[in-house]
């Protein structure tokens, strides 16, 4: 597999802090030449980072640094782990069969090991997947019926597993609409109050 050019291997270990409760998923990064950082969610027109300033620090612009058209790793990081949040993609190899980032045209020839990286965070409860095809990947890794947006199911370990809007500018959706299925999964695991 790693001889062969068309299959790219996942360039970010897993994030995982100690304590984390929940394990954010999305399926694979875009092409280097769209990163603003060398993290998860590097594109600068995702809006990932966006709503986690605006739900954990009441401002989407906190995590985005401007003047250098990039995010503020360092902020991200401690705010992550702060809060207990592990990330990971659900593909560790994939093939893209057109020139973009759309998961719709991503292949996933491996995916990634998924009890391998929950066996290092037991305090995680959920399981949180930023898109349907994460979604999918994760309901086939657990044996567990993928949920609607915005919902959960419990997989047979007792996990809760989370779909949440995609992040993607391409995803239809405003940023502040996106935010309120985050800040609702986040109140109900308990990482933002009530």
């Amino acid at each position: 597999m790693a001889n062969n050019p068309d299959i790219e291997l996942h360039p970010f270990t897993p994030w995982i802090p100690q304590e984390a409760k929940v394990l954010i998923m999305g399926t694979f990064p875009p092409q280097k030449k769209r990163w603003a950082m060398e993290f998860y969610y590097p594109n600068r027109t995702n809006d990932f980072w966006k709503i986690m300033g605006l739900l954990f620090m009441g401002n989407a612009e906190a995590l985005v640094d401007k003047a250098n058209k990039s995010y503020h790793l360092e902020r991200i990081k401690e705010l992550l782990t702060e809060k207990g949040i592990a990330m990971s993609d659900t593909g560790h190899a994939v093939k893209r069969l057109k020139d973009n980032a759309s998961d719709k045209f991503l292949e996933i020839v491996e995916p990634v090991d998924l009890d391998s990286i929950l066996e290092k965070i037991p305090m995680c409860r959920a399981v949180c997947t930023t898109g349907e095809k994460a979604s999918q990947v994760v309901a086939m890794l657990t044996s567990t019926e993928a949920p609607k947006m915005g919902e959960y199911t419990n997989t047979p370990s007792g996990l809760e597993l989370w779909r949440m809007p995609s992040t993607s500018r391409a995803y239809p959706l405003a940023l502040e609409k996106k935010a309120e299925y985050y800040a609702n999964m986040f109140r109900h695991i308990g990482l933002l109050p009530n």
